[in-house]
């Protein structure tokens, strides 16, 4: 023991001659100084006041003499001289039914039971539908809104799917007051019935107002043309009659005009002629319209 302790002292004294050196980190912190204290006086000069203002600068002299538990009077100011109160909203009259039903139809339209109290048309363009007691069906009633329905041609189509072939009818109908509006409609169905119905719901939603002079004729001539349909219009004395064919005497003839002629150039087909028949009317203009946009009397303009 006393052997091997006498040789590991040699070597104990030979290791603390070494001198252990750590190596050198590849950066360094560097702290800054210490910070300034921040003035908002010095930054910013307008809140000088605010920035040294002190809790003994702030006046709560008001509420030393106020009782936080004391029942506070509410003193009204004096109203004006000849001041009358309004009358309160319980003191009024009761409102009476009729009342009542005007301001419901005012604001969700005319009631399901097909009274109006506002004097609205409560035939809409979605007839009523009623149950009949004869087989259960259901009918429809037919709309009664002054327009009058003519069908102008109903025709057999079918289309091919992958089954084979579907067949429809497709209904072309033309409705007017005869009082200026008329409009063109088309639907398709699987009964003949039911595309007459579509078609006229169709054509009261492309209403358009004719423009005629006293003499139930056009103001002045127009031309118009939908697809390869072209239709030419022109005025005519009064006694006349409306000279024209196919669609395009029905469309003048459920529009009210009794004096004019109509002539259909190029294609033949009847819904094309209609529309271009309308296109034609809505390019007329009455004379007082023109002479009022131009800011001149209707005389000036046959100079």
């Amino acid at each position: 023991m006393a052997a091997t302790a006498a040789a590991a002292a040699p070597a104990l004294s030979s290791l603390s001659s070494l001198t252990v050196r750590t190596p050198t980190p590849p950066f360094s912190f560097v702290f800054p100084g210490p910070l300034k204290p921040f003035s908002l006086s010095r930054s910013f000069p307008s809140l000088s006041l605010i920035a040294h203002a002190k809790a003994s600068d702030i006046d709560t002299s008001f509420f030393d003499n106020v009782n936080p538990e004391e029942d506070v009077v509410f003193d009204p100011p004096t109203p004006p001289e000849g001041f009358t109160p309004p009358p309160s909203f319980d003191d009024g009259p009761d409102e009476t039914e009729d009342e009542i039903a005007a301001a419901y139809e005012e604001l969700y339209g005319p009631a399901y039971s097909g009274f109006s109290v506002l004097g609205n048309d409560v035939y809409v363009m979605d007839s009523k539908v009623k149950k009949t007691s004869a087989f259960g069906k259901v009918k429809k009633e037919k709309v009664r809104d002054g327009f009058e329905e003519r069908v102008v041609q109903v025709r057999r189509v079918t289309k091919v799917v992958k089954g084979g072939k579907q067949l429809h009818f497709r209904a072309i109908v033309v409705v007017g007051d005869k009082q200026g509006q008329v409009g063109v409609g088309v639907g398709k169905a699987k009964e003949v019935i039911a595309a007459v119905q579509k078609s006229a719901v169709n054509a009261r939603r492309n209403l358009i107002t004719v423009p005629m002079t006293k003499y139930l004729t056009f103001p002045h001539r127009s031309e118009g043309d939908f697809g390869a349909a072209k239709v030419m219009l022109r005025p005519a004395s009064p006694g006349t009659g409306v000279i024209a064919g196919g669609a395009v005497r029905i469309v003048l003839e459920m529009a009210g005009v009794e004096n004019a002629l109509g002539k259909q150039i190029g294609s033949k087909n009847a819904l094309n002629n209609a529309r271009a028949t309308v296109v034609a009317v809505q390019k007329m203009r009455q004379f007082r319209d023109v002479a009022q946009e131009r800011g001149i009397p209707m005389e000036e303009l046959w100079k």
